[in-house]
């Protein structure tokens, strides 16, 4: 039992307050639009995060895999290993490397109904050279045990997204995998899709039962929802490419109804997260987007005299940088086997220290790197001091190239393409329409995720927005709060900043680790650092909290991922969904769902609705705690 407390005012708070204000009531007794202060601070103390650059994959799992109340992590350094933090009472232990290597999506479930945790992990293909099975992991309280191959065996593949749901309304979560396009070896389906619908049996086996639309480049981002409200699972499928809706007809089929769905056409979606975000009951749509960064483009913030760099697939040289006698390289990340620096004239090779799948820092003087080769004949880069303080960057590199060079007098930068607007679509009858501008949401920045969160408690649901980024400067994310009359506003000075140079923005998600009724946030940053931002936010003595922990339906049929809650209080509907993230790849499954009340003194009922159709309606709801419900 975790009541509400008070939080100690703080300089951070009071700047919070100065720059957002507050705004009263328009009706009593009611969930009001009363928005406490917003302030996050970056935790170190109650989690050991590695605080080392490294490239990421999707979104942070949460899931409380021993079960002992507290939600646990599975963090994704992509190509090099999967994290595992457990969670003691609100403070994590040291990361534990669950599995090594190229991995991708994450699927979380109990798929075979014994009570206990699984874990699907969909593994890479090196560019298409290695298709590989995916991992499956049991979870024992805190012992773990792989588990076996399903038979036959899942498909090898390039893998890409693996997420659990109940495909056909009875309770056994079936699997949805998705692969990049590739080469892959080894038995196949009739078609040239590598996404694949896998039916369990019910007995502890999945077998394939159906292929999807073959996809292309990054195409393989799903939303897992039901957009029609006919309590089957429907596929929104995205990427760079035309977001497409797949409508869930019953029997594992599914029909394309993206015309008839969307206003218009969209593309360059890198999130899709379900909000409610009018509390009408009805899950509508909030769709981050970017355009991808291309080979050879620059930044340069002029404050800081610092230039960044991106490029990949080939030959590159940027414009000569005027520096001085000291150039200095942070964050450089190019994977293997392009990693290489040469230096000088003569193109001795920089010797690196440790482990190289980390952001490098290189320093050199003038005088150990003077001239510029005649030839540049390896792959990686080139770097040469050639004379009135200035320095040669170029070379040829394969995967994502990334750096930050320091002290740049001065640098004229590509300009980056516009970017796409993010979308709010509100559901209307099972067709989606553009709210955007009404809400205030409009706002040209690539995006690259988001969560949806009640972060003040006032009753409605916000949004933490995560920037694709300027590789030059430290990035502040967008965190807009719902005003509850249809309406957001930009917070600012929350505290949600990541400072590490030659990063990009990645996966998002909010929970409350610490279980003190405050939602907080984690996220990660592409060749850069995963970040724990706890919630330090004052809020008003009346604002109160419900959380629900969802368990197994009355027959214990259907476990509770995929089941949707709608809670009725002081004359509103909030709609929760457990599992519910905006992750393109990856699942989680926090049991824990999070109801803000803001001054509501009263929850008349709750409705839960299992996949399999299993129902119950409970009224002794107790605030400022968590109630179980199965």
């Amino acid at each position: 039992m975790h009541n509400l407390s008070k939080r100690s005012l703080s300089l951070v708070s009071l700047a919070v307050m100065l720059a957002i204000g507050g705004c009263q009531s328009t009706h009593d007794n009611n969930i009001d639009n009363v928005k406490p202060l917003v302030s996050f601070s970056d935790t170190h103390e109650d989690i050991k995060l590695e605080k080392v650059n490294r490239r990421k994959w999707d979104n942070p799992v949460i899931a409380d895999f021993d079960q002992d109340g507290f939600q646990d992590l599975l963090l994704t350094d992509h190509g090099y290993s999967v994290k595992l933090y457990w969670n003691n009472n609100g403070v994590y232990d040291k990361g534990y490397d669950l599995i090594v290597g190229d991995m991708h999506g994450i699927g979380v479930s109990d798929y075979n109904h014994d009570g206990k945790l699984d874990v699907l992990i969909s593994r890479g293909g090196g560019s298409g050279s290695n298709a590989r099975n995916a991992k499956l992991y049991h979870f024992n309280g805190r012992e773990i045990i792989e588990g076996n191959e399903f038979k036959p065996p899942l498909q090898n593949l390039r893998g890409r997204t693996s997420k659990f749901f109940d495909a056909n309304n009875n309770g056994d979560l079936d699997l949805l995998l998705m692969g990049f396009p590739s080469r892959a070896k080894g038995p196949k389906p009739k078609s040239d899709s590598e996404n694949f619908v896998y039916k369990n049996d019910g007995k502890g086996n999945i077998v394939h039962v159906t292929d999807l639309p073959q996809t292309y480049q990054d195409g393989q981002k799903v939303l897992i929802t039901d957009f029609n409200q006919d309590q089957i699972d429907d596929l929104l499928i995205y990427g760079h490419n035309r977001l497409i809706a797949l409508k869930g007809t019953g029997g594992y089929q599914y029909q394309d109804v993206t015309d008839t769905l969307f206003e218009q056409d969209i593309r360059h979606v890198t999130g899709i997260a379900e909000i409610d975000y009018d509390n009408d009951g009805d899950f509508d749509l909030y769709l981050t987007r970017a355009r991808p960064l291309e080979a050879g483009d620059t930044f340069f913030d002029e404050k800081s005299n610092t230039f960044a760099f991106y490029t990949k697939r080939g030959k590159f040289r940027f414009k000569d940088l005027v520096i001085g006698d000291t150039f200095e390289l942070e964050n450089y990340q190019s994977p293997y086997p392009s990693q290489d620096i040469f230096v000088g004239e003569g193109t001795y090779k920089y010797q690196f220290e440790g482990e190289r799948h980390r952001g490098q820092n290189v320093k050199l003087v003038s005088s150990n790197a003077l001239g510029w080769p005649d030839k540049l004949p390896n792959k990686g880069m080139y770097v040469g001091y050639i004379g009135n303080d200035t320095w040669r960057i170029a070379g040829n590199t394969f995967s994502p190239t990334t750096g930050v060079i320091k002290g740049v007098k001065q640098y004229d930068a590509n300009v980056q393409p516009s970017a796409p607007t993010d979308l709010l679509l509100e559901n209307k009858h099972g067709r989606f329409v553009d709210v955007t501008q009404k809400a205030n949401l409009a706002i040209n920045e690539h995006t690259s995720s988001v969560t949806v969160a009640d972060f003040t408690n006032s009753g409605h649901q916000d949004l933490l927005v995560i920037k694709q980024g300027d590789l030059s400067t430290e990035t502040s994310q967008l965190l807009w709060l719902n005003n509850g009359q249809g309406q957001f506003t930009l917070a600012k000075g929350h505290g949600v900043v990541s400072k590490e140079l030659g990063a990009l923005g990645a996966g998002s998600d909010s929970f409350d680790y610490n279980k003190d009724g405050f939602v907080d946030i984690i996220y990660a940053n592409e060749r850069g650092q995963w970040h724990l931002f706890k919630n330090e936010s004052l809020t008003k003595d009346n604002t109160n909290y419900v959380v629900l922990d969802i368990g197994n339906s009355p027959s214990n049929d259907a476990t509770a991922m995929g089941a949707v809650v709608l809670l009725k209080a002081c004359g509103q509907i909030l709609s929760r969904k457990v599992g519910a993230t905006g992750a393109p790849y990856t699942q989680s499954y926090n049991k824990h769902l999070h109801f803000g009340l803001g001054s509501c003194e009263k929850v008349d009922s709750a409705h839960v609705k299992w996949t399999n159709g299993e129902n119950l309606n409970q009224t002794n709801i107790r605030l400022n705690q968590i109630n179980v419900i199965n």
